[in-house]
């Protein structure tokens, strides 16, 4: 069956990618965009961090960057969906163009530099949200300008902590200089302990939200024993695995392969996966993990989930196949889960790990 985002892709290719991407928010805001029927079954339920999620597959952060469609994007039949990422102070980012197709290789380079409203414009947005709508997390970015980059994430969490079912320490996106160092063990510790005593510190009388640590694809063996030490060791509540990379395989083939930027998308399926299970096995299964990179489809989220992920997120792929693939790639991975013999997703989580 063919879609209408498929039948108006032609279109779309031809346009500007920033400019189509924002043209896709503000039609999602105006309401034109079509729902997909959901895919509800127990089987994709799950429970976790208190959080009951409906199905397993999120939306990745960078799509609603400043928390104008969560609403509409959970009726496209996400189970959850992470705003941001969010910086403390208005900023542009970095200069245009910023965002590249890939067409031939089915995936994308940006370097967007965490351009942002800042956090008063999400926390309008968010302050009247209907929680029983759904899960949303809040992804949090530093500014480019902040030399005590724990003090920006500390503000997110004072701002958001109230707000967001889960939050998100981003510190892995290679388009903010200095940004990556922050995963070294000794900054990264403080980074969030910090981070975990402001959320402590503004939500005294309520629950606290779980706090997450996104990181990076592109680590040495060393970086990740060191990543999961710390996050074992600090008691944070999860990791999102991984962001983009700046590692740039053989096999790409559009003429935009050597932009600048973090690359997503099908390339980074593999290398992505297999950081996945490396952590899940670094860390003992003792950590909710999410996985992201490169799904495309419900056999994708399968194998992310049997590496160690018990959600997954997307993005990219949805760029060529729009919103509405979330509820196929649920309904996909709803039938290979049955025809496994789990009786529950949860079941599946770190089999092939």
């Amino acid at each position: 069956m063919i879609t209408f985002y498929q039948m108006i892709w032609p279109f779309v290719r031809l346009l500007d990618p920033e400019f189509s991407h924002g043209l896709a928010v503000k039609a999602l805001e105006m309401g034109v965009v079509s729902k997909p029927a959901p895919v509800t079954d127990v089987v994709l339920e799950q429970s976790l961090w208190g959080l009951k999620f409906p199905n397993p597959v999120g939306l990745a952060a960078g799509f609603d960057k400043d928390a104008r469609v969560y609403r509409q994007m959970l009726d496209q039949g996400f189970g959850f969906v992470e705003v941001g990422s969010i910086t403390p102070e208005p900023q542009p980012g970095n200069l245009k163009p910023r965002l590249f197709r890939l067409e031939q290789d089915r995936a994308v380079i940006n370097r967007m530099g965490f351009n942002s409203e800042g956090h008063q414009a999400s926390v309008s947005r968010l302050t009247t949200r209907t929680r029983s709508r759904g899960i949303v997390g809040v992804n949090l970015g530093k500014n480019k300008r902040t030399e005590d980059a724990a003090s920006d994430y500390e503000i997110g969490a004072r701002n958001f902590g109230r707000l967001a079912d889960f939050m998100v320490i981003n510190v892995s996106s290679p388009n903010t200089p200095g940004l990556r160092a922050l995963q070294g063990p000794d900054i990264l510790r403080e980074v969030l302990t910090r981070t975990q005593a402001a959320l402590k510190d503004v939500t005294q009388d309520t629950t606290t939200p779980p706090l997450i640590l996104k990181i990076a694809p592109d680590l040495t063996d060393e970086d990740k024993a060191d990543i999961s030490a710390v996050a074992l060791e600090t008691g944070i509540d999860g990791l999102i695995v991984t962001n983009t990379t700046i590692e740039r395989p053989d096999t790409l083939m559009s003429k935009h392969k050597g932009e600048t930027g973090g690359l997503s998308g099908r390339p980074l399926f593999e290398a992505s996966t297999r950081v996945l299970s490396e952590i899940y096995t670094a860390t003992k299964g003792q950590l909710p993990l999410i996985g992201v990179g490169g799904i495309e489809d419900g056999r994708g989220a399968y194998e992310k989930i049997l590496a160690g992920a018990s959600l997954v997120e997307l993005y990219s792929a949805m760029v060529y196949q729009g919103p509405a693939m979330a509820a196929r790639v649920n309904q996909e991975l709803l039938d290979i889960l049955k025809a496994d013999g789990f009786a529950c997703v949860t079941d599946a989580v770190g089999k092939g790990a």
